[in-house]
């Protein structure tokens, strides 16, 4: 097993594991039983370095765990939108666009949002008076959004 394999295991692992309610629950027991402690030690320098180390270094780990799960989580659900682009009758040219630039990609949103339109409608017609009220913000926000693109732009 390479470096790279294990290190995907354990990070998977690993977020699973403090992803539980139990593991939370430990943790905000040990800061409670730390801040118990607090008289017992004078809130002491080292009684408050205690708890900034531990908490410092569980952080700086857990930020490069997460990211990785992250990115393979990521990746995962990239390739299963990408099958399914590819076997329905969706453009096969969206495949792969997250490689693209930021302006690469808004020039593709707005693009797709010049169809967004019709479906609109069309949930509008089937939509109660709550939800077109929903719709019709919601649509009216889109257009201010769009309208700020285009300014900047």
């Amino acid at each position: 097993m390479t470096f790279s394999e294990a290190f995907a295991k354990i990070a998977s692992a690993v977020s699973r594991w403090t992803g539980r309610p139990a593991v939370f629950l430990t943790c905000c027991a040990v800061v409670v039983v730390w801040a118990a402690t607090g008289p017992v030690f004078r809130y002491s320098d080292t009684w408050q370095l205690i708890i900034n180390t531990g908490t410092t270094i569980v952080t700086f780990l857990m930020v490069f765990l997460i990211q990785n799960t992250q990115n393979r989580d990521n990746a995962a659900l990239q390739a299963k939108l990408d099958e399914l682009i590819r076997v329905t009758r969706a453009k096969n040219e969206f495949i792969g666009i997250e490689h693209l630039s930021d302006k690469e990609l808004e020039d593709i949103l707005e693009q797709c949002e010049q169809h967004r339109p019709d479906v609109v409608k069309r949930a509008e017609a089937r939509a109660n008076r709550a939800q077109r009220s929903a719709i019709r913000r919601s649509r009216k926000q889109a257009d201010t959004n769009s309208k700020s693109a285009r300014q900047r732009a």
